[in-house]
């Protein structure tokens, strides 16, 4: 970055010496140093805590610090108590496979890896209170974890069973099936099978109700709502039993939401895991279907889900009856139905559902429509499958009914009949929640003699991992821990009995489903937190994190904040207000940065050219908070140029008379500018305002020093070392200009006359804003960009060009 230092080598902020200054002072005055209990109003604002990696953070980490930082600093200055914490979520893969590939302990890299972390933080000078710094992997903090979970099996909430799992033999753990991608490992690639394994689940169904419906209390993005939504996925429907017609003591149970369609089930199809299939299957069969089953073992449930591939499956050899009309149906195996999801095992109607038709195709069952439009007749032929609602046909008694109401008629003939019942489905399944690894919590239970589970005592907590130089794999599956006798083998602390210890540990999600709680009162070995502390500070008033985290760490977090409510144990029942995501920031590519593209921007290297405070602002200025946006280094360039014009303005001589009457407009007008759009998280808006008040206020013959006074508070969230060193330097106050209120403006005097600027995407028009009549194009093009139905339009899309008509029109070319 040789080019990059001489072009900003220029006179200007000397922000390699004034920015450790700021950052140690900072530091050993505590500024930012949460009060416990006080009578001020609070403010929790929250950062997704990083997992340390190896590879230490690049431009896009900062992006959501940086929001909160300016959020936190603007509040303090507001008169609020903000608690704004920092922590590590250390467990986790990476450092095992390090570990193992290396013979390091996971503790020191571990431990490295943060320390690596915490200085690339600090060097970008955010307000955190350092004295509730958490890390996941501390005995200290994981006792906690290892007490929440006694807590969820004392109430019937945690408990064992032998799960078809995602096992990889060569990272030997089993994954999320998030974790596997075509078959393979996200990390490394490498080959994922089917198998059972004896795993600790947490009874997470037990909340899908509350889960669901507490979504209309949260303020979150629609889209983040709507995919907890879909992944918790309620039905109501019917379950359904299908006597076997050569063994009609035995049934398969089915669930489907559409009852009213029972006439048109033609064929049955199970899982390859559903215990009928080995029950049922006959002789002539038995070869294909152990061969089919065998092969949809090596697929994952996202890879035998998918829509477009062609459907397979393998005749049982056997039949059901459908109990509408007692005709045999055929019952097949078949990949893309899931053993965890409803029964295992659907009745098919071609008729009128996409996959039941395309397999019917494939295979040469028959279709048969029972659902029709209103006029059409019975007998119309179906070309594909007609998914509307309508009026039965070919449904016996039953024909002639509107869907809802034969939806209605056919379940109660069922329950009548003692063939069915009113059922409510949810997708979500119990939460698997062990690994097969050294590096994570232990679980708080032994193992007796007698086949028996025991709890630990609260007083026996931490278990602690064993402290061995290196291990490896186990090579059949277990946790590393299991080849560790002298920790495996123990005694019960309350009898003295011989005992084994529990070689599963916990998912890395486990200490990231409290930590907000953990920062209410990190430094308490009696408690995980004071409940006093907990009343004062809970909720979590603004959450900021990547969008990536929708579904799995926000829903497993709220399931143990609820349980932690029902137990008295929490005072509001979710834990996170607010919800924003940060769009990501692309490399120079526009692709994801990753270490493999070579795209990666490591901050060091910005900071060591830049400063601190232009990285910070040109993040903010780069677009909406919320939208992805490609990094270019060449656009730092002019954040770093204002910041050198504001340097140089407080350079200048200053008068302490009242400034002229364009000058308190100005001041006023930007104050009040910079205060809603901060309030609105709009930084990118709000950093124009004051670029274009120092601009005018360069220009202005006299530099009054109220005004000055006043920017460099606006300014102080934003570029904080700059205005720490402006308001001790140049206008000889004592730090931290933090402590100083935030300026007021008259509304009056911020009054002005603005013109109507229309907002096109793509030629049409989605939005209008107010803007100055002078207002440049860059103004009026971020303007464009923060509005909130642009952003909601530009969601998903990529903006290609931007022409902007000064005072009439921005127009945005998206693709």
């Amino acid at each position: 970055m040789d080019d990059i230092e001489a072009k900003s080598g220029e006179a200007g902020v000397p922000f390699s010496v004034i920015e450790p200054k700021w950052q140690k002072f900072w530091l050993e005055d505590k500024t930012f140093r949460a009060e416990d209990l006080s009578d001020k109003p609070k403010i929790y604002l929250l950062d997704m805590f990083p997992y340390p990696s190896g590879a230490g953070l690049h431009v896009g980490h900062p992006e959501g610090y940086t929001a909160t930082d300016i959020l936190a600093r603007y509040k303090w200055m507001r008169g609020f108590n903000v608690l704004h914490p920092m922590g590590w979520d250390a467990f986790g893969l990476p450092a095992e496979n390090y570990a193992i590939q290396t013979g390091t302990q996971p503790s020191i890299i571990t431990q490295q890896n943060i320390a690596n972390f915490r200085r690339q933080i600090r060097s970008l000078g955010f307000a955190y209170d350092w004295d509730r710094e958490i890390d996941t992997t501390d005995p200290r903090y994981f006792k906690w974890t290892q007490w929440i979970f006694l807590k969820l099996y004392e109430r019937g909430l945690a408990y064992e069973a032998n799960v078809a799992v995602n096992w990889c033999p060569a990272l030997g753990t089993v994954l999320a099936n998030e974790e596997v991608i075509d078959g393979k490992s996200e990390r490394g690639g490498h080959p994922v099978v089917r198998k059972p394994m004896r795993q600790w689940m947490l009874r997470i169904t037990a909340y899908a109700e509350r889960l669901l419906s507490d979504l209309d209390r949260l303020d979150w993005p629609e889209s983040i709502k709507a995919q907890q939504r879909h992944w918790i996925g309620r039905s109501e429907g019917a379950e359904i039993e299908f006597a076997l017609r050569e063994q009609p003591q035995q049934s398969i149970r089915v669930f489907t939401t559409r009852p009213d369609t029972l006439f048109g089930c033609t064929y049955m199809v199970v899982a390859p895991e559903h215990p009928v299939v080995e029950k049922i299957t006959t002789r002539d069969q038995m070869a294909e279907v152990q061969e089919y089953v065998a092969a949809a073992a090596r697929k994952s449930d996202l890879e035998r889900t998918e829509l477009a591939k062609e459907k397979s499956g393998v005749f049982l050899g056997a039949y059901a009856v459908n109990p509408a009309n007692n005709e045999p149906v055929p019952v097949w195996v078949s990949d893309y139905i899931l053993i965890s999801y409803g029964t295992g095992a659907i009745m098919a109607v071609p008729g009128h559902d996409v996959r039941d038709f395309e397999f019917a195709q494939r295979f040469g069952l028959p279709i048969r429509r029972v659902v029709a439009d209103v006029g059409m007749a019975a007998d119309t032929p179906l070309s594909e499958a007609f998914t509307d609602e309508g009026v039965s046909v070919n449904s016996g008694a039953f024909s002639g009914l509107p869907t809802q109401k034969c939806k209605a008629a056919i379940t109660d003939w069922l329950e009548q009949k003692g063939l069915g019942a009113r059922t409510v489905n949810y997708r979500l399944r119990d939460w698997l929640f062990s690994r097969q690894r050294y590096w994570g919590e232990p679980f708080p239970v032994i193992h007796l003699d007698d086949g028996t589970i025991k709890t630990l005592p609260a007083d026996a907590l931490p278990v602690t991992l064993p402290a061995v130089e290196r291990y490896e794999p186990t090579g059949t599956g277990e946790s590393p821990l299991a080849g560790i006798h002298e920790w495996v083998e123990t005694v019960d602390p309350e009898t003295g009995v011989r005992a084994r210890r529990e070689t599963n540990t916990m998912p890395q999600w486990a200490g990231s489903c409290w930590y907000y709680l953990r920062y209410i009162d990190p430094h308490n070995d009696f408690a995980p937190w004071d409940s006093a502390k907990e009343r004062y500070w809970m909720p979590v008033d603004l959450y900021v994190g990547g969008a990536e985290h929708a579904v799995l760490h926000l829903l497993y977090s709220r399931f143990w904040h609820k349980v932690l409510f029902d137990a008295g144990l929490v005072s509001t029942p979710e834990p996170f207000a607010r919800l924003v995501n940060q769009g990501l920031i692309l490399g120079e590519d526009g692709e994801k940065m990753s270490k493999s593209r070579g795209n990666v921007v490591n901050p060091d290297d910005v900071i060591r050219s830049f400063g601190a405070d232009a990285m910070r602002l040109y993040e903010m200025f780069m677009g909406p908070l919320e939208v992805v946006k490609p990094w270019s280094t060449s656009g730092i360039f002019g954040v770093k140029r204002f910041l050198d014009r504001v340097w140089r303005l407080f350079q200048r001589d200053f008068v302490d008379t009242p400034p002229p009457e364009d000058q308190e407009r100005a001041i006023h007008k930007c104050i009040r500018k910079v205060t809603e759009d901060t309030e609105a998280l709009r930084f990118n808006t709000a950093i124009s305002a004051m670029m274009i008040l120092t601009n005018e206020l360069t220009k202005a013959p006299t530099t009054h020093r109220s005004v000055l006074e006043r920017l460099c508070k606006l300014l102080n969230p934003y570029a904080p070392h700059l205005a720490e060193e402006l308001w001790t330097t140049r206008l000889g106050h004592a730090p931290s200009i933090t402590r100083h209120d935030w300026p007021s403006w008259d509304d009056e005097l911020a009054r002005d006359q603005m013109v109507t600027v229309v907002v096109q995407i793509n030629g049409k028009v989605r939005s209008k804003f107010e803007a100055e009549p002078d207002a440049s194009e860059e103004v009026l093009k971020h303007a464009a960009l923060a509005d909130e139905r642009v952003v909601s339009f530009l969601e998903g899309k990529s903006v290609s060009k931007i022409v902007v008509v000064r005072g009439k029109l921005v127009n945005i070319v998206v693709m």
